[in-house]
C-alpha cells in the first residue's frame, strides 16, 4: 500500500468547501489512482479521525492556450470526507493570524 501522504495531496479551501466544513464535510484534492478505501485509510491515519463516507469525482483537465500553442490542464481528482458526528474538527487554519 502507499504511503497516506502520497493519496492525500492537499485540501481544497473555496466558499464550497468552506460552507460544507459545518457539516464535517472536507475536501481534498486526491491521487488518480486512489479508490475510496484508500482515501478513507489516508484519512483516519493523517489526522486520527473516523471517516463515515467518502465522494470522489474526476475533473478532466481543460483546454488552455498561450499565443499560438494549446495543451491541456493535468487531469484531477477531488475527495469529499465525511466524519463521524464524535470526530475532531480539523483546523487548516492553525498558523494563520
Amino acid at each position: 500500500m502507499r504511503d497516506a501522504r502520497d493519496i492525500i495531496k492537499r485540501p481544497i479551501i473555496t466558499e464550497h468547501s468552506a460552507d460544507q466544513m459545518v457539516d464535517k464535510k472536507y475536501t481534498f484534492e486526491v491521487s488518480t489512482k486512489a479508490n475510496k478505501n484508500q482515501i478513507k485509510d489516508a484519512v483516519e491515519e493523517i489526522f486520527g479521525v473516523k471517516v463515515v463516507k467518502v465522494n470522489t469525482s474526476n475533473i478532466k483537465g481543460k483546454f488552455k492556450r498561450m499565443g499560438r500553442h494549446g495543451g491541456y490542464r493535468p487531469n484531477r481528482k477531488k475527495a469529499v470526507v465525511q466524519l463521524s458526528e464524535d470526530s475532531k474538527e480539523l483546523d487548516f487554519f492553525e498558523s494563520v493570524e
